[in-house]
């Protein structure tokens, strides 16, 4: 295994099965690996607890350690997401636990949690995060208002296992409903919330075979796609009034190509609805208020 990245003085060592005694300079692990330097020294943080600044200078690493940094190098070649390696992604301010029962959040959904807290009160007020996954949306906004009440739904059980575990490692307050989509719910919250924000699986049936494998092979299919991707945008659309206040307000993400189909799901009332932009310029989130 270390022979095959071509590590000078390592190979002989592995032809016997051994590492060299006193370990390996982290700037040779991250100088000689097949992979990327960037995320050499990305997994050799994640598994030292390390600054990267000290693996750039040159810090021997044990061998137990090395023997972990290959096996962990073996799964990234095969294909499987780096940040589920690391088991961490950085959210905004807060650092979430992320797995394979999970999405990992993109930097466009870290864009739709800026634009929910735009419209999210700083007093008190009830905000749904619809299809939860790590909890990244939920416990970004509860984190930043905390007067709001927060509520996040999914219909993995195993996904709000895990934002359940990063609201309480983050000591943040939210709770949580196992259920498909709006039914989760409690009846008594119909007319009663004031936004209700999701990234919700969009990618349609024909769209996923065109992913990359390292999202199509290891990222959970029910969290990306929903028959033709515009599904749950019909159903927001007539669902949502029922759940929202008077003016509240949906805050979605949605695909680069659905603006124009999603600005038809919502025309006209009770809907006043606009598509914005990401930062590519690429149509990315939608706005829709309620209107009397």
């Amino acid at each position: 295994m270390l022979g095959s990245v071509g590590l000078p003085g390592l190979k002989a060592a592995n032809d016997h099965g051994r590492l060299p005694v006193g370990g390996v300079n982290s700037r040779l692990l991250i100088g000689s690996c097949s992979l990327p330097p960037h995320e050499v020294v990305r997994l050799l943080a994640a598994i030292t607890g390390r600054p990267r600044a000290e693996l750039l200078g040159g810090l021997v690493i044990d061998r137990s350690t090395v023997s972990m940094f290959y096996r962990l190098m073996e799964q990234r070649s095969a294909g499987m997401p780096l940040q589920y390696l690391e088991g961490t992604v950085q959210f905004g301010p807060l650092e979430l636990l992320v797995d394979h029962r999970v999405l990992i959040p993109r930097p466009e959904t870290e864009q739709l949690w800026q634009k929910a807290l735009d419209l999210v009160p700083d007093g008190p007020c009830t905000v749904v995060d619809m299809g939860t996954g790590s909890g990244c949306l939920a416990i970004g906004i509860a984190h930043e208002r905390p007067a709001a009440r927060v509520i996040a739904t999914d219909i993995s059980d195993d996904a709000l296992d895990l934002a359940r575990l990063n609201a309480a490692l983050l000591q943040v307050e939210a709770e949580f409903c196992l259920g498909d989509r709006l039914d989760a719910l409690h009846p008594s919250l119909r007319g009663e919330v004031d936004l209700i924000v999701t990234n919700p699986p969009y990618v349609s049936d024909s769209e996923w075979l065109e992913l990359p494998p390292e999202v199509r092979d290891y990222e959970p299919r029910l969290a990306l796609v929903a028959g033709d991707g515009l599904h749950i945008f019909r159903y927001l659309a007539s669902e949502a009034p029922e759940w929202l206040a008077p003016d509240g307000v949906l805050v979605a993400e949605i695909g680069d190509r659905q603006g124009a189909k999603i600005r038809w799901a919502f025309r006209g009332p009770p809907w006043e609805a606009s598509v914005l932009p990401d930062l590519a310029g690429r149509d990315r989130f939608l706005i829709a208020r309620i209107t009397a």
